[in-house]
C-alpha cells in the first residue's frame, strides 16, 4: 500500500503541470458556468467533478499498471541483462527510453562477462593453490624423515636450524591452506569438546624449534577447561598467537611464554590469555593488527612477518565463535585473549 501512495506521488509530481492546467480550467469552467446558467450550476458542477474524477482515475490506473509492468520487466533486465529481457523492458518503457536502455543493456552485457572471466580465474587460482598446498606437503613430509633418519649424522645446532626451517615452512603452508579454507562456503569445521591445557602443549610442541630458536621459556597454568570447538582451528589460532610473540622478541634477556586460563563467571565465558614479555606492539600499530597485509613497524630477526597471521586468526576466532583481542603496551609485552563462550552441559 505504501509503495501504491509513493508511486501516485510520484506521479502527480511528474505531470504536476497538467494537473494544474486541468484544475484551471475546471476552475474557469465553474465560473462560466455559474455565469451562464445559474439554475442549472449545481447538476453542471456535479457533472464537471464526476469527468474530472474520472480524468484523474483513468490515467494514474494506467501508471501504475505500467509501472508495475516496467519494474518486473527492470529487476529481469538487471541482473540478466540479455537480449531478451532488454526487449521485455523496452516494451514496458516510453519509447524515448529505447536507446538509453540499450546502451544500459549493452555495458552491462559487458560488466557481466568480466565478471565471469574473473570468477573463472579466482576458481582456477584456488584450484592451483589447493594442488599446491597438497603437492608439498610431499617433500615437506620426505624432508622430515630424513631429518628423523640422518639426525645422528648433523650436528645439533644444525639439527635444531634445519627443523626450523622445516616448521617454519609448515607455518607457512598451513597459512595458505586456512586463507583458501576460509574463503569457501562450506567449512569442515568438526566441533568437540576439547581442553584447552591439552591444545596449549600440542600446539607449542609444533612450534617448538621455532620457540627452540627465540630461545623461550614456556609456562603453562596449573587450571584447564574445557570448550567447544574445532581442534584444527584452534590449533591454528593459537599458534598465530605464538608467530605474533616470535615476531616481537627482545633481543636481550629470556623471551618468556605464558599461558593462563580462567573463567569469568559473570560474562559466562572461559579465557585464554598468550602472554609474552617482548617487545610489545606500538600504539600506533595496535588498531590494525588484524588488518590484512599489515606488518606493523618492528620485529625480530627471526621471522619476517607476510601480515597474514593475526588477520586469518581473527577470521578463524570470528567463525568459531570466539572474541579475539590484543593488549599491548611498546616494551612491555602482549597479551592475546581469547574468550569462549560457556557451554553448559544439559
Amino acid at each position: 500500500m505504501r509503495n501504491k501512495l509513493r508511486v501516485i506521488r510520484d506521479y502527480f509530481s511528474s505531470y504536476r503541470e497538467w494537473i494544474f492546467a486541468v484544475l484551471w480550467m475546471d476552475i474557469m469552467f465553474i465560473l462560466f458556468a455559474w455565469l451562464a446558467y445559474p439554475k442549472s450550476f449545481a447538476v453542471l458542477i456535479r457533472l464537471m467533478l464526476l469527468v474530472s474524477a474520472i480524468t484523474l482515475l483513468v490515467p494514474v490506473s494506467i501508471f501504475l499498471y505500467q509501472y508495475k509492468k516496467r519494474e518486473n520487466a527492470f529487476r529481469h533486465f538487471l541482473p540478466e541483462p540479455d537480449d531478451e529481457n532488454e526487449y521485455a523492458l523496452c516494451e514496458s518503457a516510453p519509447e524515448i527510453l529505447h536507446p538509453f536502455i540499450h546502451i544500459l543493456g549493452t555495458h552491462l552485457r559487458k560488466q557481466h562477462d568480466k565478471l565471469a572471466q574473473s570468477r573463472n580465474q579466482i576458481a582456477d587460482y584456488e584450484e592451483y593453490i589447493e594442488k599446491w598446498v597438497h603437492e608439498i606437503k610431499e617433500p615437506l613430509a620426505l624432508m622430515a624423515l630424513v631429518l628423523d633418519n640422518r639426525k645422528e649424522e648433523m650436528t645439533p645446532d644444525v639439527f635444531e636450524r634445519m627443523q626450523y626451517i622445516k616448521d617454519h615452512i609448515q607455518q607457512n603452508v598451513e597459512q595458505i591452506m586456512y586463507f583458501s579454507r576460509l574463503g569457501t562456503d562450506h567449512k569442515d569445521y568438526y566441533w568437540e569438546s576439547v581442553s584447552l591445557l591439552s591444545i596449549c602443549k600440542e600446539v607449542t610442541e609444533e612450534h617448538q624449534s621455532l620457540l627452540t630458536e627465540a630461545g623461550f621459556d614456556i609456562i603453562f597454568p596449573s587450571a584447564d577447561f574445557k570448550v567447544l570447538s574445532d581442534k584444527k582451528g584452534l590449533l591454528f589460532l593459537i599458534g598465530q598467537a605464538i608467530n605474533n610473540s616470535v615476531k616481537y622478541v627482545k633481543k636481550e634477556g629470556t623471551p618468556t611464554l605464558t599461558f593462563q586460563i580462567c573463567h569469568d563467571a559473570e560474562r559466562k565465558q572461559i579465557i585464554l590469555s598468550i602472554i609474552d614479555n617482548g617487545l610489545g606492539i606500538p600504539k600506533s600499530d595496535l588498531p590494525f593488527v588484524f588488518d590484512k597485509g599489515f606488518t606493523g613497524d618492528r620485529g625480530s630477526y627471526i621471522n619476517r612477518s607476510t601480515g597474514m597471521g593475526l588477520y586469518l586468526a581473527n577470521k578463524m576466532a570470528k567463525d568459531l565463535s570466539i572474541d579475539l583481542a590484543i593488549q599491548s603496551y611498546s616494551g612491555s609485552g602482549t597479551i592475546v585473549i581469547l574468550s569462549f563462550p560457556e557451554i553448559k552441559k544439559c
